[in-house]
């Protein structure tokens, strides 16, 4: 919390125990939250004016952007950590869970990456169908699985084993390996592949 006053603190010129801060931890009391945040529900923000806000989307919009990975590079993906760069930045503030599909070349080459299902809280509704319908349609040879908790435990629950499970499964009907399941943290949370802990 101390962090998040300081880096707060410092983005719009203000001090770390002053109104302004104070107001906006009230309303955004984690970083998730923050970088959810629009430009117009910020300036609501009491002690917030609108070139504050704009200041302040300016700076989350930077963020978020240096997390992303570059789209113009071709993407090679080589372990769980590389699945966890690529994905960071759209998953890691996340209020609710969404659930993605990565579609991947006989060489691992990303061929697209695709969101499937979005749930609540703490649950995401994901059908075969939908999971590999693009990945049919473009031709992939293997899939990785990834959804966040929009907590920062990312530890899979029995229901991600068991849709895991079902998904491999059904990948060996139709000859589309599925080649791991990430689960991203919220806030810093990390990550957890399924695939090295064993599950799948």
């Amino acid at each position: 919390m101390e962090e998040m006053r300081t880096l707060l603190a410092g983005c719009l010129r203000e001090s770390a125990n002053g109104y302004v801060v104070d107001a906006l931890i009230e309303n955004y009391p984690n970083i998730s939250e923050l970088m959810s945040a629009s430009e117009k529900e910020i300036s609501s923000v009491k002690g917030i004016g609108v070139v504050k806000a704009k200041q302040l989307s300016a700076i989350l919009e930077f963020a978020r952007k240096v997390y992303a990975p570059d789209k113009n590079k071709r993407i090679i993906v080589r372990s769980p950590k590389d699945v966890y760069d690529l994905v960071r930045a759209d998953m890691e503030f996340l209020q609710v869970e969404h659930f993605d599909v990565i579609g991947l070349s006989t060489k691992n080459h990303v061929i697209f990456k695709e969101n499937i299902s979005i749930g609540s809280l703490n649950a995401s509704i994901v059908h075969p169908r939908e999971a590999f319908k693009g990945l049919i349609r473009r031709s992939c040879a293997a899939c990785i699985l990834v959804h966040n908790h929009p907590s920062s435990d990312a530890s899979p629950s029995e229901e991600d084993i068991l849709l895991t499970q079902k998904l491999v499964e059904c990948g060996k009907l139709i000859g589309i390996e599925v080649l791991d399941h990430i689960i991203v943290g919220a806030d810093g949370g990390g990550y957890i592949s399924l695939k090295e802990q064993g599950r799948m």
